[in-house]
């Protein structure tokens, strides 16, 4: 069966339209946490593990609108050690109500003017159809508690848009990481982080994943090192 064993959990994924890459794992890696925490579009849970590994007083509350990928999340929580503090819910952000939380992470769908794949479940996935930019970062501003963080990771080619969609509902930009894969390349990601109130001085780096000799970086290293086998 398909899938991807990390240190302490393993994803499945035969049943999920997007598979394990390397975005979600930065994201997961690097998002602030706390004790209440969302997984907007959670596919196969990945984020939503990597997050309760590494905050582990956390509940978590995983959400995709696609039934296949939610049931392929499901297994996978139930077969970690950190079911009892996750619940998977199938159901489009846009209808969701809950609590406030403390952190919101999300790896969205951003391909808005790439051609669209035949198999409609991966569209869903990559596309902005069923969650658009606006409609992501309303929803973010009504579940953040006052001192919440949405984290996202985005094409860098995006950034300007949900930069603006974010100032238009009232949230501030916190973190800016922007990612290369080495360092002699454009930027191709960035990872993002927004609040509700400014911060004194906004953290901003550039970051590489790889080394010169194609190994991974030392910031790529440090960043997954309690994930990754090595």
């Amino acid at each position: 069966m398909e899938g991807f064993t990390f240190r302490r959990f393993k994803i499945i994924q035969d049943r999920c339209a997007m598979k394990v890459g390397t975005d979600g794992v930065l994201l997961g890696a690097w998002a602030n946490g706390g004790n209440k925490i969302l997984d907007i579009g959670t596919g196969t849970a990945l984020i939503a593990l990597m997050m309760a590994q590494r905050f582990e007083q956390a509940k978590i509350t995983a959400i995709d609108i696609d039934e296949m990928a939610c049931g392929q999340a499901k297994e996978n929580v139930d077969c970690s050690p950190f079911s009892d503090r996750i619940e998977v819910a199938c159901c489009a952000l846009q209808d969701f109500k809950q609590d406030s939380f403390d952190a919101i992470v999300c790896n969205p769908p951003f391909f808005t003017s790439s051609l669209k794949c035949p198999d409609n479940r991966r569209t869903m996935a990559r596309h902005e159809d069923a969650l658009s930019v606006a409609d992501l970062m309303k929803c973010a501003f009504r579940l953040l508690t006052n001192s919440g963080e949405l984290s996202l990771i985005i094409p860098s080619n995006r950034k300007a848009d949900f930069d603006m969609h974010a100032a238009f509902v009232g949230l501030y930009v916190s973190r800016v990481y922007a990612i290369k894969t080495v360092e002699h390349k454009p930027i191709g990601r960035y990872l993002l982080a927004y609040s509700k109130t400014p911060v004194g001085a906004i953290d901003r780096r550039e970051v590489c994943l790889c080394a010169q000799n194609g190994s991974r970086s030392q910031w790529y290293s440090n960043l997954t090192s309690d994930f990754y086998i090595k």
